[in-house]
């Protein structure tokens, strides 16, 4: 792992799987990646594991190359005091690797809380990720108002997160 980004430290390393689901030791590295970032514990070094041209798609959002999607995982610690998993099992090593995820979200300032129950696609090319779909309750939005308003999010939401520049930047957010 390069210098400039810092050592991949995973937080995220008892990965529950369900009854017959083996992921082998490049998966377990993926998903326990993908875990530490939605618990709004982002670095560097973990966003390494994706592709430059990778892709983050939620109800919100559909982010699209480094820019955007680093933006997103960085967003989560500016928009939330507190997040808390409460559940995750990961349910196919296939690929995409599927995983069922609920989190329960506190939102900065409002203290207003949020509980999210998740269907997690991740989609891997050799030891990298390509893609993560977070599908709420199951489902992603499809319509044309809706898409139009996601792609605006991943637009505006790099111009409002700063992303580290290095690992000496990340190591001062707490990452």
């Amino acid at each position: 792992m390069s210098s400039s980004v810092g050592e991949l430290k995973l937080e995220s390393t008892d990965i529950k799987t369900a009854t017959g689901v083996e992921l082998s030791k490049e998966q377990h590295t993926l998903v326990a990646s993908v875990l530490d970032l939605f618990a709004g514990r982002p670095s560097l070094a973990k966003l390494q594991l994706w592709t430059d041209d990778a892709e983050f798609h939620d109800p919100i959002t559909i982010a699209q190359g480094r820019k955007q999607f680093e933006a997103q995982w960085y967003g989560l610690q500016t928009a939330f005091s507190a997040i808390e998993r409460k559940h995750h099992e990961v349910t196919s090593s296939g690929n995409p690797i599927e995983m069922d995820m609920t989190t329960l979200y506190k939102v900065k300032g409002l203290g207003k809380e949020t509980t999210i129950q998740s269907k997690i696609l991740i989609h891997t090319k050799g030891d990298k990720i390509v893609k993560v779909e977070d599908k709420w309750d199951g489902k992603m939005p499809d319509s044309g108002i809706a898409n139009a308003f996601r792609h605006l999010n991943s637009v505006t939401v790099p111009k409002f997160v700063s992303v580290p520049k290095n690992a000496e930047e990340d190591a001062k957010k707490g990452n």
